[in-house]
């Protein structure tokens, strides 16, 4: 199973530790888009971010 990770909130004005999980997700741009495997050091990444991205499971 896979993640559809979607960046919906600007990493402007947030924490550094926050922009680092953003960008390790492989994250660039507002509205970028990127596949990730379904993990449990993804999705522990994943939340802490919640706020900033959206999530949408793939089979």
């Amino acid at each position: 199973m896979k993640l559809r990770i979607k960046l919906i909130n600007s990493v402007i004005g947030r924490p550094q530790n926050q922009r680092r999980v953003v960008e390790a997700l492989g994250l660039k741009k507002l509205n970028s888009t990127v596949e990730q495997d379904d993990i449990p050091s993804i999705r522990g990444m994943v939340k802490k971010v919640s706020h900033l991205v959206q999530v949408q499971e793939i089979k």
